[in-house]
């Protein structure tokens, strides 16, 4: 029997399984792409000037006498103890502006989503309305806001000069528009605390302020409303509820996420706020006392960051995110 010799066949190479990228590693990527010059730039610049001014917060620097050079000298924790218990005009300060950041935060969010709720409606002119209320916001930057910060404080002066004269007659200031007598006045029949009235009277005294860094929170708000389908409205307008039921079951929990954006963008915001009475002091101490200055900068910057984690903390607990299939 002839027995044929069969030459092996060669074996095809094994060809590698391409990896899969989902989508949403895709758009990670992307993004890291997108942010890489921010990073870069952060830790070779501004990583080193960061450090450098907390190392500062522990040093004395102080000019010596007939010559431009300056004395560096360790002093340990005894700048912080000089800022928080003998200088009571910065603790002052940082309460009142802690106070007033607070008292802020609650009324720009509502008047915020209050305005876009409203010019979320179909109505005529409705473009020319949210145009209107975000001017502010470009009005605000620039030269136009160091004018109107310099308009500021002249009018303040001059209010204080003429409060300051009319004492002996009882009137009020000129830049308000009510006090706590009228509001308690209007709130005799509803039992309501003297902490809520002064709250109230707060906010209308300081509406000019309010309105005018509301327009970045109102487009946020008027963003999330317009992503809500309105299949949604159609379903709850079919079942017979009403437009308050709606709102509070659908549109409020709809956007929730836009509520937590717009108070950590508040709070951030009147951190950074050219009329923020914190930074000014800060900035009138350090032509004097720059370490002084350094370290009151830092506990105002640990403690708008506190106040940032407890708002984070406390209204991520109540976010509706609502899941998408596939």
């Amino acid at each position: 029997m002839n027995t044929a010799l069969t030459a092996p066949r060669a074996t095809a190479p094994k060809q590698r399984k391409r990896k899969v990228v989902s989508l949403d590693k895709k758009k990670a990527r992307a993004g890291w792409i997108f942010v890489l010059p921010f990073v870069i730039g952060f830790v070779l610049i501004y990583l080193p000037m960061i450090l450098q001014s907390v190392v500062s917060t522990f040093y004395d620097v102080s000019l010596i006498h007939q010559t431009p050079l300056y004395r560096i000298e360790p002093v340990g924790l005894k700048n912080y103890s000089t800022v928080l218990f003998e200088d009571t005009s910065f603790v002052q300060t940082l309460v009142s502006g802690m106070t007033q950041m607070i008292i802020d935060i609650p009324a720009i969010i509502i008047f915020s989503l209050f305005m876009a709720v409203i010019l979320n409606q179909k109505m005529i002119g409705r473009a020319v309305f949210r145009a209107i209320f975000f001017v502010p916001v470009i009005v605000s930057t620039g030269i136009i806001a160091q004018i109107d910060l310099a308009t500021t404080n002249i009018n303040t002066n001059m209010e204080g000069e003429v409060n300051t004269g009319n004492q002996a007659q009882g009137s009020g200031g000129a830049s308000q528009f009510i006090n706590a007598t009228d509001i308690s006045a209007l709130f005799s029949s509803m039992k309501v605390g003297g902490s809520l009235v002064t709250y109230v009277v707060d906010i209308i005294n300081n509406i000019y302020n309010i309105v005018n860094r509301s327009g970045v929170q109102l487009l946020i708000f008027l963003a999330g409303l317009q992503s809500i389908s309105p299949a949604i409205y159609e379903s709850c307008s079919i079942d017979g509820a009403t437009g308050w039921e709606t709102f509070w079951k659908i549109t409020f929990p709809m956007i929730s996420p836009m509520i937590l954006v717009n108070a950590v963008y508040t709070i951030i915001d009147s951190f950074t706020s050219a009329s923020n009475s914190v930074m000014s002091y800060i900035t009138q101490t350090f032509t004097q006392k720059s370490a002084e200055a350094t370290t009151m900068a830092w506990i105002y910057f640990v403690l708008v960051i506190l106040l940032v984690a407890a708002v984070a903390g406390v209204m991520s607990m109540y976010i509706f995110y609502q899941r998408k299939d596939g």
